[in-house]
């Protein structure tokens, strides 16, 4: 029998940014709908309202059956785990937090049954033993819509859930969902507008503009490198990363001169994060290993401060484990002394901040809290912070996670124009298709090895 599950009449949902206001809205049983919509137009506000997270200030909201809805979001933060415990470093550090769960605990606190249907259908047999600090962006996502489905609910939450999923893991997530719609499960779940899957029989859009096309962005050529082709900004040389006797990384080879721009490529768990960790001074078994950064060998001298001046990174990870009371200002500022902390700027810093805010078309947003934007104008603010300082190493590790379109297409633009001949780029990503313009190189990794490294011009 079709039942109600939730309704929102003439609904006014407040979370100071952004606030939804005059929304009427009706789900039934066996409906899937995707939310879609620009950066910053409230898809995640919408789907905590859902969840009980927000006030309905004016109008009526209606959920028959709260406590059989289950949100799954970007970022964890619940009495199990929160970022707010730990620090973004400690997740590469030999010793384990007692206070972290392993995702077995994680997966079962408050579950009875038996979980091993989802833990075959996720893949997570091989992650059950490992602290939740230790997973990747992608194994933390899997987890976490695992745990959801254990519940049994009756309308399933979930946002951007294929971000930072490979494409093998995508399409059986994909496939997955596409099951349990069939089976009758409501699903509501936010994704971008060109993405929606082909089970969704629903669509909400949230603040579309007919008056933002994405601009047309001309393919840029790679950059004409000079005498500096020949410099190596990084040089690896048989690097082995272990953790609990498995090999992160295995005999890794791997040159970089500066000026070009790399493409890094690979699934979830292959090593990718791990392979950039060493590189910004985060990873410890950098000394152990012959790691080779801007001419200098890891562990001869240098601080991790010396290193990271030269280079900007932004990360989903460092997303989680961002301060949530910085404004967005000082958010972008922190770029300039590497630390997740504001500090003073000179008049020349402090314009390169505004200047940036208002070619994103942020500068309306600087006041504001971290906690106070959407998840995607957050991810745009990371971008501004590591490019900032215009770093001789830009890292782009997964940069347009939770972006629209548009922004994705400004941002590949400023990289396209503004990026110097003697700036090395790397950028991780899943899709191709975001790879901005002029990139030269590909490194594939798999299980930990190289895989390929190639030029691709």
């Amino acid at each position: 029998m079709v039942a109600e599950l939730f309704r929102f009449d003439a609904a006014t949902i407040e979370r100071i940014t952004p606030t939804l206001s005059n929304l009427s809205w009706v789900g039934w049983t066996g409906q899937t709908w995707a939310v879609v919509g620009p950066t910053g137009s409230g898809k995640t506000t919408l789907l905590e309202a859902l969840a009980g997270k927000h006030r309905v200030t004016h109008g009526t909201r209606t959920i028959p059956n709260a406590d059989r809805i289950r949100y799954v979001g970007f970022r964890e933060d619940s009495r199990l785990f929160s970022p707010a415990n730990f620090y973004y470093q400690q997740r590469f550090e030999f010793n384990e937090p007692d206070d972290c769960p392993t995702a077995r605990e994680f997966l079962t606190s408050g579950f009875d049954g038996s979980p091993d249907d989802v833990i075959e259908q996720f893949h997570l047999a091989e992650l059950l033993d490992l602290k939740l600090l230790k997973l990747s962006n992608g194994q933390q996502r899997r987890l976490r819509i695992a745990r959801g489905l254990l519940k049994r609910p009756t309308l399933l939450l979930l946002d951007d859930p294929f971000s930072g999923l490979d494409t093998a893991t995508h399409a059986e997530l994909n496939g997955h969902l596409n099951r349990l719609a069939k089976g009758g499960l409501t699903i509501v779940l936010t994704c971008r507008a060109n993405a929606v899957p082909e089970w969704v029989s629903h669509r909400l859009d949230l603040g579309v503009s007919a008056s933002k096309p994405i601009p047309e962005v001309p393919f840029t050529q790679p950059p004409a490198i000079g005498p500096g082709r020949s410099i190596p900004i990084i040089e690896l040389t048989n690097v082995t990363v272990r953790h609990g006797g498995q090999a992160i990384l295995q005999d890794v080879n791997w040159r970089v001169n500066r000026g070009e721009r790399w493409a890094i490529l690979g699934p979830n768990g292959s090593g990718k994060t791990t392979l950039l960790s060493l590189l910004c001074g985060d990873h410890p078994q950098a000394f152990g290993n012959d790691v080779r950064l801007f001419g200098h060998r890891r562990g001869t001298g240098e601080t991790i401060w010396e290193v990271k001046k030269r280079i900007g990174l932004v990360s989903p990870e460092m997303h989680q484990y961002f301060p949530r009371m910085l404004t967005a200002r000082e958010a972008v500022a922190s770029g300039f002394c590497d630390r997740f902390a504001p500090e003073k700027l000179t008049a020349e810093q402090a314009q390169s901040v505004d200047e940036l805010l208002r070619y994103f078309q942020l500068a309306t947003s600087a006041q504001k809290r971290w906690w106070q934007l959407s998840t995607g104008t957050q991810r745009s603010l990371l971008v501004l912070r590591a490019i900032v300082k215009r770093p001789e190493l830009l890292i782009l590790d997964e940069p347009f996670q939770g972006m629209d379109a548009l922004t994705i297409r400004r941002i590949q633009d400023w990289l396209a124009r503004e990026l110097s001949v003697d700036q090395t780029l790397l950028v991780v990503v899943h899709d191709v298709g975001e790879l901005p313009a002029g990139i030269t190189h590909t490194l594939r990794l798999q299980n930990g090895r190289v895989e390929d490294h190639s030029e691709t011009i």
